[in-house]
């Protein structure tokens, strides 16, 4: 059996390495780095990757694309059957230096599990060679998916958002949240828009539909869900997620 330490696939002589590796409902680990990139997918339930920048939701469909040196921590919300990639850092680079989701398409999810299956020093001059160079150009035409929490620098803004990810079902609007936070809507707003790329209605909305992958990753039912997530109806809720994600939550795992 291949090694699941990850420290394992940092020195390997090939520039691709595939791990394995499981993990129950509820584990997290502790803010970490690796020397080289990382797209980690999960075949089952749904990660949560948080970073100085922000946090990217993971469910089953996705893989998050970690840039190597990047300190991150992974929270798992359901059964979690982890196939990691990691890539040299040369290899890596033209592929972006910050974390996004990327959707996994069917021949990306062939080609992972191919890596993940293959010995550490697969001969490069086998098929293994030409999976290893179609992952790349795969990644590379895949768009980031929204699915990205950027959190703010800001100060009033953190208490903003900090409060939403602890209970995203929060009603307030900004002119609310201005006496709590200490500035003005209209200024609130503004920095919303400059420090997040966002505003702040489709960030609570993200937030949201991060809350709600966790709910149903972890098998609540789609009414339960949608009143955690501050939805009056379940229609509401399936209307928001479908429009994010493509299909209704009772259909997404």
């Amino acid at each position: 059996m291949k090694s699941t330490d990850p420290a394992d696939y940092q020195w390997t002589p090939r520039p691709f390495a595939g791990m394995a590796k499981d993990f129950a409902d509820g584990f997290r680990n502790a803010p970490h780095s690796h020397r080289r990139a990382q797209l980690t997918w999960a075949v089952s339930g749904v990660m949560t990757v948080t970073a100085a920048p922000g946090a990217w939701v993971v469910p089953p469909n996705r893989a998050v694309w970690i840039p190597g040196g990047t300190v991150h921590a992974i929270r798992v919300s359901g059964r979690v059957a982890m196939r990691a990639l990691y890539i040299e850092p040369e290899i890596a680079r033209p592929l972006g230096d910050e974390c996004k989701v990327i959707m996994v398409s069917p021949l990306l999810r062939e080609l992972i599990l191919e890596i993940v299956a293959a010995p550490l020093n697969y001969d490069e001059t086998s098929r293994m060679g030409h999976v290893a160079a179609l992952v790349l150009d795969e990644i590379r035409a895949l768009d980031a998916q929204p699915l990205h929490l950027p959190m703010p620098h800001d100060r009033r803004l953190r208490v903003v958002c900090e409060s939403l990810l602890h209970d995203p079902a929060r009603p307030e609007t900004l002119e609310t949240w201005s006496d709590t936070a200490g500035g003005s809507s209209r200024t609130l707003a503004r920095l919303f828009a400059k420090e997040t790329g966002m505003r702040f209605v489709d960030w609570r909305r993200q937030a949201r539909l991060a809350q709600a992958l966790v709910g149903l990753a972890s098998g609540q039912d789609v009414a339960s869900v949608s009143r955690t997530v501050g939805y009056a109806s379940p229609s509401a809720f399936t209307q928001m997620f479908r429009g994010a994600l493509g299909k209704a939550p009772s259909e997404y795992f």
